[in-house]
């Protein structure tokens, strides 16, 4: 396993750790505050892996395909504790994760074609701004009594769930072969 695997792999050991501080944050805002640097950390590693990756030719389809699932992986984790404290609503981790699982089901359809579909432009950054969402709830659920950080946090989530819908479509779209092929 090549150093940009093992930071995939370490993004996704993460996520337990990023629950639990957020899990038991409203206890403690100083927890949320872990989290948050834990939810950075991890997220940082998803463009280091890839950029060493593709520096030093680790590319793999090992990485091809876990890349993308590590981030749902972190993604969903950081959606559900998101709406457990009611900061985003029902139906934006609804259509976050159809998304995931519609391109998710393609790529596995791919997969059994022997094809590998990579992350492309649109799904990087339905990536990142789903980051930056999660990391401005995350930074509202640390200063509450701030009504403009709750703001950008909607915002910033409705923003990253149309470029999810967007960067879905898309998928579909350029790969579409691969569904009508699947039997």
């Amino acid at each position: 396993m090549n150093i940009a695997n093992i930071l995939t792999v370490f993004r996704i050991l993460l996520v337990p750790v990023f629950v639990f501080f957020t899990l038991i944050g409203p206890e403690n805002p100083l927890y949320f505050g872990v989290s948050l640097f834990i939810f950075v950390v991890a997220s940082l590693t998803d463009a280091i892996d890839g950029k060493v990756a593709r520096k030093y030719d680790l590319v793999t389809n090992f990485g091809k395909f876990m890349d993308p699932l590590a981030d749902k992986i972190l993604i969903t984790a950081a959606l559900a504790c998101l709406l457990n404290l009611h900061l985003i609503d029902v139906l934006v981790v609804i259509i976050i994760l159809s998304r995931e699982f519609l391109v998710t089901s393609l790529r596995l359809i791919a997969s059994s074609n022997g094809k590998v579909i990579a992350a492309n432009f649109f799904g990087k950054l339905k990536t990142v701004s789903q980051i930056f969402a999660i990391i401005s709830c995350l930074i509202f659920a640390i200063w509450p009594f701030f009504d403009a950080l709750f703001w950008v946090c909607q915002i910033l989530m409705v923003f990253s769930t149309a470029i999810t819908v967007i960067s879905g479509a898309i998928y579909l779209i350029q790969n579409r072969n691969f569904l009508k092929d699947a039997k």
